[in-house]
């Protein structure tokens, strides 16, 4: 009886893993891609040793070596990502001032002209928020990354498009010269035959100028 029990009890305590394990997929999956916080589900104000933490506690939860799902792989490599991002000093310093200036804005619009960038995040005026900050701040992140990943899908598309214009004139400099230099041989081939008909027109000529002498001798 106690080993059925215990056995029961293995089965339901490998379920609710299998289950913990799936639900982290699925919220990575889901998470904003733009964010890297959001993906390693961390607070903007983490510590490099709090993302290293978190990192590790999340991808040996979902590694695909230990966990088997059809996006597994996927959602796996978001966590990388995202911890690289933010271990990196300069996309971290980016991505720190986009949402630095998001809660800024925020700040602005819950507190208006009293607001401070020095305000602390447990300001009476700011624990009772709803929705809270924390969650205010990533949503006013998120417009402000949008907004700039489009900037930068028109910036790439624009030069994409200025380099196949500048590909476009390149060629058809190319055909030009390459045209004129046909044109060049063709007329050159043709010399003996330019000379000759020239030769041939200058005999008539003179013939018909002696014919016509003669006739008016």
């Amino acid at each position: 009886m106690a080993s059925s029990s215990s056995n029961l009890d293995s089965v339901i305590n490998k379920n609710a893993a299998d289950l913990a394990k799936e639900l982290e997929v699925e919220r990575v999956l889901n998470a904003f891609k733009l964010n890297p916080y959001d993906i390693l589900d961390l607070p903007i104000l983490a510590t490099e040793a709090e993302i290293k933490k978190q990192y590790r506690k999340k991808s040996l939860l979902i590694h695909p070596d230990k966990f088997k799902h059809e996006r597994g792989l996927e959602a796996f490599d978001f966590l990388k990502k995202a911890e690289d991002q933010l271990s990196n000093p300069e996309s971290r310093r980016e991505i720190d001032m986009i949402m630095t200036h998001a809660r800024t804005q925020v700040l602005k619009e819950v507190l208006g002209s009293g607001y401070s960038t020095n305000i602390p995040d447990d300001d009476p005026r700011l624990t009772n928020l709803r929705p809270p900050l924390d969650q205010q701040v990533r949503a006013k992140g998120r417009e402000i990354l949008v907004e700039d990943e489009l900037a930068r899908r028109r910036k790439t598309k624009l030069a994409y498009a200025n380099e196949g214009a500048e590909k476009a004139k390149a060629e058809a400099e190319v055909a030009a010269r390459k045209r004129k230099i046909e044109d060049q041989a063709k007329w050159e081939e043709r010399r003996e035959d330019r000379i000759k008909d020239w030769r041939d027109f200058s005999h008539k000529k003179v013939k018909k100028s002696k014919k016509n002498a003669h006739v008016l001798g």
